[in-house]
C-alpha cells in the first residue's frame, strides 16, 4: 500500500512538472503565464513563443502522461491500474505544486495517458484532433471533440476501466475549457494561422 501511495504522489509531481514555464523561462526569458491566456499548456506556448516552443511543450506534456502511467510497470505493481497514476499526473498537470497550481487544460498529458494504456486510441484520437483542426482551426473544439472520439472508442473495445478513465479526462477536459465554449458560441475564441 505504502508503494502504491509513493506511485501515485511520483504521478503527481511528474504531472506538475510545468514544461511550458521551464522552457518559456529557460529558452525565451518568458514567463508565458503572463501572456496571452496566462496558461502553461501547449496551446498559449504555440500562440506566445511559437511553433517550436509549442511543439516542444506539447510533447513534453504528452511524455509526462505516458511516463506516470507506466511507473506500475516499472515498479511492478500489478495491483496499481496504469490509468490510475495517468490521472493523478493529469490533476498534477492542470495543478501543479511547482507552479502555484496553475497549470494546463489536461489535453496533452491526457493523450499520454492514453499513448501508454491504449496506443490504438491515441491515434485515432490523433487523427479526429487533427481532422478537426484543420476544418476549424479551434484547438479547443478539437481537443474536446478528440476527447469524445476516445469515449466512443472505449465504447466500442467496452473496456469498462479504460472507459471510466476516458470518461473522467474527457469530462476533466471539457471542464477546463469551459471558457472557450463560451468564446466558441459568441465567435471570439482565437484561431490558429499556422495550419
Amino acid at each position: 500500500m505504502v508503494q502504491i501511495i509513493l506511485v501515485l504522489v511520483l504521478a503527481y509531481l511528474l504531472g506538475s512538472i510545468p514544461s511550458g514555464l521551464i522552457i518559456g523561462k529557460v529558452f525565451y526569458k518568458t514567463d508565458i503565464r503572463e501572456h496571452g491566456s496566462g496558461n502553461l499548456g501547449g496551446t498559449n506556448t504555440f500562440r506566445t513563443l511559437g511553433v517550436k516552443a509549442g511543439l516542444a511543450v506539447t510533447l513534453a506534456d504528452i511524455l509526462k502522461g505516458t511516463l506516470a502511467a507506466s511507473l506500475p510497470v516499472l515498479f511492478n505493481l500489478p495491483d496499481l491500474n496504469p490509468l490510475i497514476a495517468g490521472v493523478f499526473a493529469v490533476v498534477g498537470h492542470t495543478y501543479p505544486i511547482f507552479a502555484g497550481f496553475r497549470g494546463g487544460k489536461a489535453v496533452a498529458t491526457s493523450g499520454g495517458v492514453v499513448l501508454f494504456c491504449a496506443p490504438y486510441m491515441f491515434i485515432a484520437v490523433l487523427v479526429v484532433f487533427f481532422i478537426s483542426l484543420y476544418i476549424t482551426k479551434y484547438v479547443s473544439l478539437s481537443s474536446m471533440l478528440a476527447g469524445v472520439c476516445g469515449v466512443i472508442y472505449g465504447l466500442v473495445l467496452w473496456n469498462i476501466p479504460l472507459l471510466i478513465a476516458i470518461v473522467l479526462l474527457t469530462s476533466f477536459v471539457i471542464y477546463r475549457h469551459r471558457a472557450n465554449i463560451k468564446r466558441i458560441i459568441n465567435k471570439t475564441e482565437p484561431k490558429i494561422k499556422w495550419l
